[in-house]
């Protein structure tokens, strides 16, 4: 049975972009033969005062911000470029015993896409078993997450990863019935429903979009 995806604004702390400071430009001296006289450059200058221009003050409040604003939301990904639920979190009917049965993960519709990055973290685990078939798990924070069922593994242990990072293509490998995304989430070790991150991400989106349209 296909669910809509729930979305929920979370806490979650996700590692962003800082903004580079601009290095201050100095005061360029030119000495003369013979002389003791100081000249600054031109570009150096304003209105013709021998006074350091400071490049910070003279950019744009609204430039900086809108660069702000901008790797703020590249700084998060959903995992797959088109989502749509399959099978949520939870119990539900097992699709080989036809019991009730948890499932601790959530389902994602997929045919050969990308599976990307949701957030900057690092690989901790790349394998395969039974279970979960070909899988990857990251790191974010106090957050691990893994996708299952690949039909290919497109990254390495111990890896820094960013958001929109190719880790694998998705497939039907361990105990699967047909090609899905299969994702799971755990905070501090502990198992929680993955629209939690799908949700922080979905917000912090929206909030950047609302916030580029003001500028």
């Amino acid at each position: 049975m296909t669910a809509g995806v729930l979305f929920y604004t979370v806490p979650a702390k996700a590692q962003f972009n800082t903004v580079a400071v601009v290095p201050a430009r100095y005061k360029v001296e030119v000495r003369h033969t013979g002389t003791d006289k100081t000249e600054s450059t031109p570009e150096n200058t304003v209105s013709g005062q021998d006074t350091p221009v400071d490049p910070l003050a003279a950019a744009s409040p609204t430039d900086a911000d809108r660069k702000m604003w901008l790797e703020r939301y590249m700084s998060v990904s959903y995992p797959l470029r088109h989502i749509r639920v399959t099978s949520p979190y939870g119990y539900r009917k097992d699709p080989f015993t036809g019991k009730k049965r948890f499932h601790g993960g959530l389902d994602l519709h997929a045919r050969g896409d990308e599976v990307l990055v949701m957030m900057e973290g690092v690989v901790v685990k790349v394998g395969q078993d039974k279970a979960s078939g070909k899988y990857v798990t990251l790191r974010h924070g106090r957050y691990t997450v893994s996708y299952c069922h690949l039909s290919k593994i497109l990254a390495v242990k111990g890896a820094t990863v960013r958001p929109r990072d190719v880790v694998g293509i998705t497939g039907s490998t361990g105990r699967s019935t047909g090609e899905h995304l299969h994702i799971t989430c755990r905070l501090d070790g502990k198992s929680v429903d993955p629209t939690v991150i799908l949700g922080y991400i979905e917000a912090t989106r929206k909030e950047c979009v609302a916030a580029l349209a003001q500028l």
